[in-house]
This record gives structure tokens, C-alpha cells and sequence, in this order.
């Protein structure tokens, strides 16, 4: 069990610890301050041998050892900033080839050499979920300018008809100036397969081709390639790519470059993060701290949330992003010998100083089942500075928010770490992607799991199938009923006495969308309502 210090310190010996555990990582721009985690003096000293072991299997990982023994892959996303690194010449070349690939493809559309049925491309429609669109988009708020940017970019991320219908409507009469930049690494993922269709549908509705105006960024020979055999362009996905860690390859390199933002900036900054974080040295190390005072807060076992609070409005789909990182490779399971884990951390927050405003209240006076991580960045904005008081700007109030919210935490026992950037830049961005990747491979080392599977996830898509499949059933059933039936008779139907509930849902669903032509006739309890197909 970890044990945390006394938090009644004053001022002076406060001061002392903040000198001792504030590192400024000068190279990255960056800063970290643990100084409010109250681990013992010794823990780091207690806390070396795992950490070792968990910059060797860092290594070995960069080396190309297999990560996923299940599916026997490498995971080699540090390479993308990196490609010398690659553990084959070959993987090298196509790292850097595609890198160029995109740039030459980019500035092409930018020159209008590449363009739609209406000209000069406008607009960029990217199609996909999780990782596939999490990442660019956290990096398309983060660093557009709605104002500058070369495309403007536009988000099919979920199945929602009614929010892909919101995104068409925005889009407007400029489809013909819209490229459709399709992300799925095996083309199966229904999601984008269904965002793909409805893009294709709106294309053809307004007299276009869909085929000349879009791209796809998928794996060699996948379903996704065979579809887009006939579009303007295809760019890789690699097997080796986790979709969580897929932001600095094609899948977030290529939309970032279409928008206008610098792309070699995003990887110097990885980079850069990498070269530092590889020092097996914690004191060195801003991803180790990270990882270790993940370890501390949680006692080993993610028994506490990790709440993200960016003051900065660019930043404030950085927690989203995180949520994926860290819940999809942390929540796990079983541990690496196969026993039992439950291991996992819950990731939420939004951005200062809006949080102020909203659950703040809970975080300071509620249930203390939580650490925070604040997000300074020290540049306020690029243009002139506007004062609101005499010598005080909106920046100086932000600032003072964010210190006041963490003393204030601080004073009510709530721990927090801060991290402090000088600038929002696509360099510093960059850091702060690598920074988390690498923090969350040491952190699934110090616990003995594997970080770099999702079985969950393919669960819930067998799930979603077999619902989809029953759906179809239910259906092809009421085609063939004379007269109204209850759910029940439904479930006799078809077999599927056990799934009763799941068909009452499916025809409540189908009810509520009156061009399926499903009718339901109320009883006296939802069970006992009928339905029918009208024909």
C-alpha cells in the first residue's frame, strides 16, 4: 500500500518541495511540477527497480520486439517521428516515403492541381472514430486558424445520422469543393463504413462523383483499398499503428497538412519528446514521472481518476483525446501472466476555467476520488494584448484560475500534477502526444499489462453485430405476420426466446423511425404493446 505524506505543511516548506520536484525540460518547452502529489521522499528511491524494468521493456519494444503476441504485431509508433529507428530498411523507406507522400499531396490541393467538380478544394471531410478521428481532430482545434487555414476542416466521427446530417448542412452548397478523407485500417469498422455511405449518398444527391473527391487512408489489400481502387488517392495504415497512437502517421499527418499546419513541426516535437523520455534516469524523464505518479496516485490500481484541466480554450479536446490513450490502453482485463487485473484509469475533464464553474465544486468539496493534472501554457495569444484592468489581461485572469483552482484543491487534500508549456505550438504539441504515449507504456509496465490490445472493444463491435443480425430477423419476421404481435411472440418466432429484451428495444427503435413502416399498437404495459409491419 502507498502511503501519502501529511498535507499540512506551510508556505516555506511548500516552497522547498516545489523547488525540489518542479522540472523544466528546457529542450521540450516544457515543465512538470509533482510538488503537490504527496509521495514520500523515498518512493521514487522504492519505485527504481520497476521503473528499470520498465525502460528496458521500452527498449525492446522500440527494437521491434512483439507486443501483441495474440496477434503477433510490433508496435512502432515512435518510429513515425523517427524512422531511422524502424527496425527493417524497408519500414524506414515507407515511413519517410509516406511523409513526403502527404506533404506533395497536400501542397497539391493547396495549388489547385488536385481539386473537386467545383474547383480550388475548400473543405475536408474526415471520416472515421476513435482514433482515427479523435486525434485529428484534438490536433485540428489545437492548431487551426479558422481564419488562415488552407481547407477547412469538417468531422464525420460516430454513426449518428442526425449529427452527419448537422456536418452536410454546414458543409452546404460547397460538397463540390469538399474532400472526403476516409480513415479505417481495415475498412470494416461499421462506424466509418457508414459515414462513408452517407457521404457517398449526399455526393451523389447533389449530381457528384464521389469517387473524384475523395481519399482513403486504410491497410495494403484491405476492404477500404479495394473500395477506393477508383479514388483520387490512397495513403497507409500500418498494422504496426495502434489507432490510439496513429496521430503522427498518415491518419493525423494527412488532414493537419490539408488544413495548412505544420507537420514537421508535429514530429520535431515528438521527436525531440522521445529523445528525452528514452533516458532511463527519472529525474530526466517528464514521461516516467507521469507514469509513476499514476502509479502513486492510484495505489497500483487505478484506484483514483485522473481529471485533465487545460487552461486554454485549444486544448479543450485534449482530455477527450487522453481518454482514449490511456482508457483503451490501461482499462484492461488480466494482466500479462493471464490472472485477473481490473486494471484501469478514468480520464475525464474539459478545460479551465469553464470547470471553475462547473464540477470544480464537486472536485474541492465532494468525494476525493481523483488526482488532477493541470495544463498551463504560459503565451496567452499572437496578437496584441488587450488589458482589461490597468496592466491586467484576460491571460492574467486565466493564470490566476488556474493556481488559484490548484491551491485551493490543495488546501481540501487534493492532489494534483502541473504541466507547464511555454507556448501552443505544433512543436509543443507534438511533445505533448509523445510525452502521454510514452508515460502510458511505462505505466502498463509498472502494472504488468499489455497496453497495446483492445479485446474490450472487439467485444462491444461482436456485440453490436449480433445486434444488427438480430434486427434483420426481427424484421424479415413481421414481413411475414398477418397481424400485430408482441415482442415475445417475436422472440418464439425467430428462436431467440432468450433475447426478449434486446428485440423490445430493436421494434421500439424501429417504431420511432416511421419511414421503417413498423407500427405499434400500445397495451397496457410496454410488454404488452404489439407491432406490426405496414405495408
Amino acid at each position: 500500500m502507498l502511503t501519502a505524506m501529511k498535507m499540512n505543511w506551510t508556505n516555506e516548506q511548500l516552497w522547498l518541495r516545489y523547488k525540489k520536484y518542479y522540472t523544466e525540460f528546457s529542450s521540450l518547452g516544457l515543465a512538470m511540477d509533482l510538488s503537490r502529489m504527496n509521495f514520500g521522499d523515498d518512493y521514487f528511491h522504492k519505485m527504481e527497480p520497476a521503473i528499470q524494468t520498465a525502460f528496458r521493456e521500452m527498449d525492446a519494444l522500440e527494437a521491434g520486439a512483439i507486443a501483441n503476441p495474440d496477434e503477433g504485431r510490433m508496435v512502432g509508433h515512435y518510429w513515425l517521428r523517427n524512422p531511422e529507428l524502424a527496425p527493417e530498411p524497408a519500414l524506414s523507406k515507407e515511413i519517410k516515403d509516406t511523409v513526403a507522400a502527404v506533404k506533395k499531396f497536400a501542397a497539391e490541393v493547396h495549388q489547385g492541381k488536385i481539386k473537386g467538380a467545383g474547383g480550388k478544394f475548400k473543405n475536408v471531410l474526415i471520416i472515421g472514430i476513435g482514433g482515427s478521428a479523435l486525434g485529428p481532430q484534438f490536433v485540428a482545434s489545437a492548431l487551426g486558424n479558422p481564419g488562415a487555414d488552407k481547407i477547412k476542416p469538417f468531422f464525420f466521427d460516430n454513426t449518428d445520422p442526425d449529427g452527419m446530417d448537422k456536418v452536410l448542412a454546414a458543409i452546404g452548397s460547397e460538397l463540390n469543393v469538399t474532400l472526403a478523407l476516409v480513415i479505417s485500417k481495415s475498412g470494416g469498422t461499421k462506424e466509418t463504413r457508414n459515414g462513408m455511405l452517407e457521404a457517398k449518398a449526399a455526393y451523389e444527391k447533389a449530381g457528384l462523383q464521389f469517387a473524384k473527391h475523395a481519399v482513403a487512408v486504410t491497410g495494403v489489400g484491405s476492404e477500404l483499398a479495394k473500395t477506393a481502387a477508383d479514388w483520387i488517392r490512397q495513403f497507409p495504415m500500418w498494422d504496426w499503428v495502434g489507432g490510439r497512437t496513429s496521430e503522427l502517421s498518415a491518419v493525423g499527418l494527412l488532414p493537419a497538412a490539408l488544413q495548412g499546419i505544420d507537420i514537421d513541426g508535429l514530429l520535431a516535437g515528438a521527436k525531440a519528446c522521445d529523445e528525452l523520455t528514452r533516458k532511463p534516469v527519472v529525474k530526466d524523464n517528464p514521461s516516467a514521472q507521469l507514469a509513476l505518479m499514476w502509479y502513486y496516485a492510484g495505489n497500483g490500481k487505478g484506484e483514483k481518476d485522473m481529471v485533465v484541466l487545460p487552461y486554454k480554450d485549444r486544448l479543450e479536446l485534449f482530455s477527450r483525446y487522453l481518454q482514449q490513450l490511456i482508457m483503451e490502453s490501461i482499462g484492461k482485463e488480466l494482466y500479462l501472466d493471464g490472472q485477473v487485473a481490473r486494471q484501469g484509469i478514468a480520464v475525464y475533464g474539459n478545460k479551465g476555467s469553464t470547470d471553475q464553474h462547473a464540477y470544480i465544486q464537486q472536485l474541492r468539496e465532494g468525494i476525493a476520488n481523483f488526482f488532477a493534472t493541470f495544463i498551463e501554457v504560459l503565451k496567452d495569444r499572437s496578437t496584441p494584448e488587450f488589458y482589461v484592468e490597468p496592466s491586467i489581461t484576460a491571460g492574467d485572469y486565466l493564470s490566476g484560475f488556474l493556481h488559484g483552482t490548484r491551491q485551493a484543491l490543495y488546501e481540501n487534500g487534493r492532489e494534483s500534477i502541473t504541466l507547464t508549456i511555454q507556448e501552443l505550438s505544433p512543436f509543443s504539441v507534438g511533445v505533448l502526444i509523445a510525452l502521454y504515449e510514452r508515460a502510458v507504456g511505462f505505466y502498463a509496465s509498472l502494472v504488468h499489462i499489455n497496453a497495446y490490445h483492445q479485446p474490450g472493444v472487439e467485444a462491444g463491435k461482436k456485440a453490436a453485430t449480433h445486434l444488427i443480425n438480430l434486427q434483420k430477423q426481427v424484421v424479415e419476421c413481421l414481413a411475414k405476420q398477418k397481424s400485430a404481435v408482441k415482442v415475445e411472440a417475436i422472440a418464439v418466432e425467430i428462436g431467440a426466446k432468450d433475447q426478449a429484451e434486446s428485440i423490445f428495444q430493436i421494434c421500439e427503435h424501429l417504431v420511432a423511425n416511421p419511414s421503417r413502416g413498423i407500427k405499434k399498437t400500445a397495451g397496457a404495459t410496454p410488454f404488452l404493446a404489439k407491432y406490426q409491419l405496414v405495408k
